[in-house]
């Protein structure tokens, strides 16, 4: 299954962000593209460094969805778009997920907030898991790479690959900064033996990389900085080396002993 993410500046300016990812979506289709993926709240801007909430309307961003259920429709892809969600009189920090039939199929709510996301945003409770020709994809926004109980969910669901969106950018340069999150990138891709493709806004200097992670988290592909782009990556399935069968072992191994121990905990505290 090939799987793109474009890489792009966002603005508050809606409808400039809608014309690049359909730009985006063209150029995808003309790749074989079945599934593509933007950073955190591309639709919209994300607040406060691309927009302010304050402006972001849900009766624009409902119009805004509506044009890009049109076009995934029209090139039959999977698109996963970046914006802030409205529910019941709640904001979300999501990742809308369309079928390539152009209807809505589900959310990713990002779960770790903090600062700005704590102030505009609800926490989430979704899964964030879509399966797409017999492949689990998983969603995970930016903040949320930083708990590996977050990628621990994924696992335990049998998540093939797993994407995860950013909008992580410094008005500087900060080198150590987009190493230690590349850092974390790779470890969640080696301790979960899952594949994970980033990608992040280029609206200033990038402190999270757009690339694509393998099975023992090495990185196979990374999208230059701040540079426009879409980055491809072809998944398959993989084989089952020594390595991989000795991490997969022991993470269900422990998995089963943490079990136990909440079980036996649980009888405890009735007793």
């Amino acid at each position: 299954m090939r799987i793109g993410v474009y890489q792009f500046s966002s603005t508050n300016r809606m409808d400039h962000n809608l014309k690049i990812i359909h730009k985006a979506i063209r150029l995808a289709a003309e790749n074989k593209v079945k599934l593509l993926a933007f950073h955190e709240c591309a639709l919209c801007g994300y607040p406060p460094i691309e927009s302010k909430i304050e402006e972001i309307r849900k009766e624009d961003i409902e119009n805004a969805l509506a044009q890009i259920s049109v076009w995934t429709r029209q090139y039959h892809m999977y698109v996963a778009v970046g914006s802030v969600r409205f529910d019941n009189g709640q904001r979300f920090n999501s990742m809308i997920m369309f079928g390539n039939r152009g209807e809505i199929i589900g959310y990713y709510d990002k779960k770790a907030l903090w600062g700005w996301d704590a102030d505009h945003f609800t926490m989430g409770t979704r899964e964030g898991i879509f399966e797409i020709d017999d492949v689990k994809v998983g969603f995970r926004i930016c903040f949320d790479i930083r708990f590996p109980e977050l990628f621990r969910e994924l696992y335990r669901q049998n998540v093939d690959i797993c994407v995860v969106s950013f909008s992580d950018t410094k008005e500087t340069p900060q080198p150590e900064r987009y190493h230690i999150i590349k850092a974390h990138l790779i470890t969640r891709a080696m301790e979960n033996v899952m594949p994970i493709v980033s990608v992040n806004s280029i609206t200033n200097f990038q402190t999270a990389p757009t690339a694509v992670f393998d099975w023992n988290g090495c990185c196979v592909k990374e999208a230059e900085k701040e540079i426009e782009t879409l980055l491809l990556y072809d998944y398959e399935k993989p084989e089952m080396s020594f390595g991989i069968k000795g991490r997969v072992a022991n993470n269900n191994l422990f998995l089963k002993m943490d079990s136990g121990y909440k079980l036996r905990a649980e009888e405890s505290e009735n007793t």
